[in-house]
């Protein structure tokens, strides 16, 4: 696109208490034109540290990731919008692709391969590799699902694929991987029950067991060492409690008036 001012990008970024991981993601990002930051109300340094680099810092209470992202989006001025975490980084080899298709005339969207980092390793199986994510997209091409847990982009049009990782450092520690835990399977109960499904204890059990059988046998999950038996463990887990809480729900809902046992 000879003879035209090269396209500009907005980074955006949901936050909350992200203070342990927010200033390297941000780090990351001093090439992009515009960072957008929406943040639910952090207790801890998040905020100030996103305004050490950017005046573009709101705060909106939570709504659900898919919600909260469209917020973030709703913001973004650029060309392009490149969604990231706080937990995530951008390599110079991954802003100099993401600069590269910014500027030409190819897709209006671009999967990105991400590498996860879990308890002390990266992980190259268990459901986790290849993880393709769609991160960027032009502006009005897109937008987030409004899923509350589990987003997606919805784009219009051609998606191409980037080459080069996007490195995510999703789980440090069973600290963090428990409290994930126990925020995602609320967070996906209530998005079952809002779509009218149930579930019991026999339920809970079998869906809590087939993800952990999936992720350690079927994705490979024995391949990644004993990283890979611990992710298996947490994914039957999360799923059992999952359902267990969605078991929960429509039991407190019974009990209401003109509810149904």
């Amino acid at each position: 696109m000879s003879g035209q001012q090269p396209a500009t990008i907005s980074a955006v970024i949901i936050t909350k208490n992200e203070e342990l991981n927010i200033r390297e993601c941000l780090a990351s990002l001093t090439w992009v034109d515009e960072i957008v930051v929406v943040d639910s109300g952090s207790a801890d340094r998040t905020v100030e540290i996103c305004r050490e680099f950017t005046d573009r810092v709101y705060i909106h209470d939570w709504l659900g990731f898919g919600p909260q992202k469209n917020r973030a989006l709703g913001y973004a001025t650029g060309d392009w919008v490149f969604s990231i975490d706080a937990d995530e980084r951008v390599s110079p080899e991954l802003r100099a692709e993401i600069l590269a298709v910014s500027r030409s005339d190819g897709p209006g969207a671009y999967e990105i391969p991400r590498l996860s980092w879990y308890c002390g390793r990266f992980i190259h199986h268990s459901g986790w590799r290849p993880d393709q994510v769609l991160r960027l997209f032009r502006r009005g091409q897109g937008r987030f699902s409004e899923d509350l847990v589990h987003e997606r982009v919805l784009v219009e049009g051609r998606v191409g694929r980037l080459r080069n990782d996007l490195i995510h450092y999703s789980f440090r520690d069973l600290e963090q991987v428990l409290n994930v835990v126990n925020r995602y399977s609320t967070l996906g109960a209530e998005q079952k029950f809002a779509a009218g499904q149930r579930a019991g204890l026999a339920k809970s059990i079998f869906h809590g067991l087939a993800e952990f059988f999936s992720t350690y046998l079927f994705k490979g999950g024995f391949l990644d060492g004993r990283q890979g038996l611990m992710l298996a463990i947490s994914n039957g887990e999360g799923t059992y409690y999952k359902y267990l809480k969605l078991m929960q729900l429509g039991e407190a809902a019974a009990m209401q008036p003109g509810g149904k046992r």
